[in-house]
């Protein structure tokens, strides 16, 4: 078995990818769906344990699992928090890609979905020269773009659309956070604007709301599409 990788990235940090991602797995899980999780980079762990794979455990209804302890789904924990790149040279870390790779295939081998949660978003530096919209490209990983509906949110969500669609890159879908709630009218307002824009980046890409405290979630939609 060769499992499909799905990248998660957000428009920017503190969008609720992390959050986002593991409600989607615990929502596919709950359809049946052999799923696990896997962090590209984690910076700002004190300590060895990747700190959204422990929070994707939770909101999946588990406790940290084999492939976990093994490392494949968080090859690099990192202490400093800042971007991947920053931190790496502040900690003489040098990024092998071939390492995150090999530790994706041998998650593909045994799980038949694979969600691999970016750092920020698409545009952030994993090295001087190498962005996470690079390491997406070159795999032909379809994207999950986590966006809200906070001010600014419209701008971040349709400038990584286009980068996207100008990469060659495929939208499978994107998830609206509703948390934290802003202000009822912008936020539908947001949501509208940008449903109407997948619509014209990424022809029926599925669309689906996260409400603020993650339950009654209908991932129908996005579920449909992944196949």
């Amino acid at each position: 078995m060769t499992g499909t990788v799905l990248f998660v990235s957000g428009i920017d940090t503190d969008v609720g990818k992390t959050f986002a991602a593991g409600v989607l797995a615990r929502e596919l899980l709950n359809a049946g769906r052999n799923v696990i999780t896997q962090k590209l980079i984690q910076t700002g762990c004190p300590g060895n344990l990747a700190l959204d794979i422990a929070e994707h455990r939770r909101l999946m209804g588990c406790g940290l699992l084999e492939v976990d302890r093994l490392g494949l789904t968080a090859p690099y924990v990192l202490k400093y928090p800042a971007s991947p790149h920053l931190t790496a040279e502040l900690e003489g870390v040098q990024y092998d890609f071939g390492r995150i790779d090999d530790a994706t295939r041998r998650l593909q081998r045994e799980f038949e979905l694979v969600l691999l949660e970016g750092a920020g978003g698409l545009m952030v530096p994993l090295t001087r020269n190498y962005l996470a919209i690079d390491f997406i490209e070159e795999r032909n990983y379809p994207l999950i773009l986590v966006t809200s509906g906070k001010l600014g949110s419209i701008n971040h969500t349709l400038l990584s659309l286009e980068a996207a669609a100008r990469r060659g890159i495929e939208i499978a879908g994107v998830i609206y956070n509703r948390f934290p709630v802003i202000d009822d009218l912008i936020e539908e307002d947001s949501r509208r604007v940008i449903a109407d824009y997948l619509e014209q980046y990424a022809h029926g890409a599925a669309m689906v709301e996260l409400p603020p405290d993650g339950g009654d979630v209908d991932f129908r939609p996005l579920l449909t599409s992944l196949g």
